[in-house]
């Protein structure tokens, strides 16, 4: 049996908000009552409602103030203001300022009923069915905003690109939307585009016939035709290789894929995902990532926050795995001690999530005491963040001090360093300007 939809109502009349509270649940909905917009606010953190119903006219904080606190904090949350006749034009210029709907005072039991369950219908996490975002922990607006646009996205077949740092979860989103869509019962399929060598990633993703290549013993399908009623996922699309991009752009555009080694090809119906963690847009300015490509892969944005940026879910995360991996390896480890939280809370975490995950399961394996101590976890922060140099990082580091060598053996001559690297001139005054180095600066002082 699902969970009833829950309403959070708020009336500083407490007559009024009895009655509301007894129509709702004459009606098989969970009613959680408060009587001011500050203890609305409070009850929002702790649990998410399906809809608000707010009067209009209370002390303190009005139902307009909670009103643009929801819709700051809380996109896609449906509010209703209930108002008293005086105030109508207010309520009107509400609604169009995004307020859900309005019922005048005294309200009709069966308007309020309509109107709710109009609200629960539209709601981005109605019906309290949270299965398709199974495995999101979070208390996080920025990411439950993201989470309300991406439901709204997921009846569609519009592609989607989802943009986040390494190890913030864009594959658990991506899974997310599937699992949301009318495709859910169709295959997810999901491939690191820079992982994978380009000779490689194209017969992975288009497929390729038996003799096609050495080695090619037998049909292949691709992860296009594999993925065919479901949803594909290009993780990493920014490390496509150029000629891939064009071929990539041609399957999108006519919906059809050809093997290599055959002339025919093959209808295929996958929604497309993409993921980066790279700036697209200053690939399409050093002309690294098609433009034409970009736009049709860029239908709807999705970005998720850093681990930085959303510090409320720390603690939560931690928890989360903590309970999982305690039960893996069998160890009776009830949580972390005060300080270890506060530690945790405090720390840079530039592998996000995925470092977390880390942190908390080093922490883990070390304990042997029912409560996580502080001093394992800051000794797996210190591990952890010398091992989590990102590759994005370490690739920028590596480039500049790679040029760098070679603008100091050419003496700051840009054809003579090119040729070393193996790159035509324009190509490389653009990895100079990336990492704004001037060739003039290694030129031998003049006599």
């Amino acid at each position: 049996m699902s969970e009833r939809p829950l309403i959070l109502a708020v009336d500083d009349d407490r007559d009024l908000l009895k009655l509301l509270s007894i129509r709702l649940e004459s009606a098989d909905y969970a009613v959680s009552s408060v009587e001011s917009a500050e203890a609305a606010l409070a009850a929002l953190a702790v649990r998410r409602p399906q809809v608000v119903i707010t009067d209009l006219r209370m002390a303190g904080m009005d139902g307009m103030a909670l009103f643009e606190a929801i819709r700051r904090d809380y996109p896609g949350l449906p509010v209703i203001i209930l108002t008293a006749h005086g105030t109508i034009p207010d309520a009107v210029a509400a609604t169009r300022r995004g307020v859900f709907g309005y019922l005048t005072k005294p309200v009709e039991s069966k308007q309020l009923l309509e109107e709710v369950a109009r609200a629960v219908a539209v709601s981005a996490v109605s019906g309290g069915d949270e299965q398709w975002r199974s495995g999101i922990v979070t208390r996080s607006p920025r990411v439950e905003e993201v989470l309300a646009k991406a439901k709204l996205v997921a009846v569609g077949d519009a592609a989607v690109l989802i943009r986040g740092e390494s190890g913030t979860g864009k594959e658990l989103l991506a899974r997310a939307i599937h699992r949301a869509s009318p495709r859910r019962d169709g295959p997810f399929v999901a491939i690191n585009c820079g992982a994978i060598p380009e000779n490689l990633l194209e017969s992975e993703l288009f497929g390729y016939a038996k003799g096609a290549f050495t080695g090619a013993a037998r049909d292949h399908k691709g992860l296009f035709e594999q993925a065919a009623g479901g949803t594909l996922l290009l993780d990493e699309i920014g490390d496509m290789p150029p000629m891939l991009q064009v071929k990539l752009l041609r399957v999108l555009q006519e919906s059809e894929v050809r093997p290599l080694g055959t002339t025919a090809t093959v209808r295929v119906d996958v929604r497309v995902i993409s993921a980066t963690h790279r700036d697209l847009e200053a690939a399409l300015r050093e002309g690294t990532f098609r433009e034409d490509l970009y736009y049709r892969l860029n239908v709807v944005q999705l970005a998720l926050p850093s681990l930085g940026e959303r510090r409320e879910d720390i603690p939560l995360l931690a928890d989360h795995f903590l309970r999982s991996l305690a039960q893996r390896y069998g160890k009776p480890i009830g949580g972390f001690a005060p300080e270890a939280l506060e530690r945790m809370a405090a720390a840079d975490w530039p592998g996000n999530i995925r470092q977390l995950y880390n942190v908390v399961e080093q922490s883990v394996v070390l304990c042997t005491t029912p409560i996580v101590p502080a001093a394992w976890v800051e000794q797996a922060i210190a591990h952890q963040t010398r091992e989590f140099t990102s590759f994005e990082v370490a690739r920028q580091r590596f480039e500049r001090d790679y040029l760098t060598q070679l603008l100091k053996i050419t003496e700051g001559s840009v054809t003579r360093a090119a040729r070393l690297a193996r790159r035509n001139r324009t190509e490389f005054y653009k990895l100079l300007a990336r990492h704004q180095l001037d060739p003039a600066e290694f030129k031998p002082a003049r006599p």
